[in-house]
């Protein structure tokens, strides 16, 4: 029966198993990663609960790796369907910015949370034997000055926020070449950040245990260094499908979905460093001490 909507017959399925098929909608092969990928993060999760009570380390790290060849062997798949299969039509690409918008807006909710902390700590400081005029940050934290070490970090992440727009574009007007030297370069000062807050950490005046402005301070930047390591990673992964010819002007959502996430990165350090690091770290709505 011809194909009402393009008026020519539609494509037969391929005899290879996991061979797609372009359609006007999202209908990907048979995948055992789904399935895996629940078994790996159960596998985690059971791992990290036993830890926290004093074994399980060895359950939590086979976790951790399989969750690794999940994520490497889907993500594979998933480039295989765009690069050799040609199955991300149109209509899939626009499931696919559904989806990584809703992951963004997610991570949003993930660190509304560690601010919530954050400000409910610094706005409603308890009195306490060692805070008995319930003073922020809390006697004897000794912060760290927000205009040396994270103002340097603030200007290396909005450079890569200018470095990924420019591989962006880039991209969009053919220039892979030039593609390549912007996203290396991002992935560059990526990197750098990484190097600058594990030192900062490491020449830090406290520890997480030492109250509660350390413990909401390391989480909040903690995490959102994770976020860091995480986007780098990505961005390399676009920087080696650049230079392999997988992006063209027309097709590139791989490295979109990349610079999305790394803009969204670049956007919470700009809130951390003003909200954490300033108005926090220099005594909040309680001027110190």
């Amino acid at each position: 029966m011809a194909d009402i909507t393009h008026g020519h017959a539609p494509q037969e399925p391929s005899a290879s198993i996991g061979a797609g098929v372009p359609h006007p909608y999202h209908l990907v092969s048979p995948s055992p990663w789904p399935l895996l990928g629940a078994f790996a993060g159960g596998l985690f999760a059971t791992g990290m609960v036993l830890y926290m009570h004093g074994s399980g380390k060895l359950l939590l790290i086979l976790g951790f790796l399989s969750i690794l060849g999940v994520m490497f062997g889907w993500w594979r798949d998933v480039i295989k369907e765009a690069v050799v299969e040609k199955a991300h039509t149109p209509v899939v690409k626009i499931g696919l910015r559904y989806g990584m918008a809703l992951f963004i807006a997610s991570e949003v909710m993930f660190f509304a949370a560690f601010f919530w902390a954050f400000f409910g700590a610094a706005l409603f400081p308890k009195a306490s034997p060692t805070n008995p005029d319930a003073h922020w940050p809390p006697p004897g934290i000794e912060v760290i000055d927000p205009f040396h070490m994270p103002l340097m970090m603030t200007l290396i992440l909005l450079l890569s926020g200018v470095t990924v727009t420019w591989a962006h574009h880039a991209i969009i007007e053919g220039k892979m070449k030039e593609a390549s030297k912007a996203l290396g370069i991002t992935v560059l000062l990526g990197v750098m950040f990484t190097f600058f807050q594990g030192y900062e950490y490491a020449h830090a005046a406290f520890k997480f245990t030492d109250g509660i402005f350390p413990s909401t301070f390391y989480m909040a930047t903690g995490f959102h260094g994770f976020h860091v390591l995480v986007g780098t990673i990505f961005l390399a992964v676009c920087w080696i499908r650049t230079n392999k010819g997988h992006f063209t002007p027309e097709s590139h959502f791989g490295f979109e979905a990349a610079a999305w996430y790394w803009h969204f990165v670049d956007v919470v350090w700009l809130f951390l460093f003003i909200s954490v690091y300033w108005w926090g770290g220099l005594g909040g709505a309680h001027g110190g001490h």
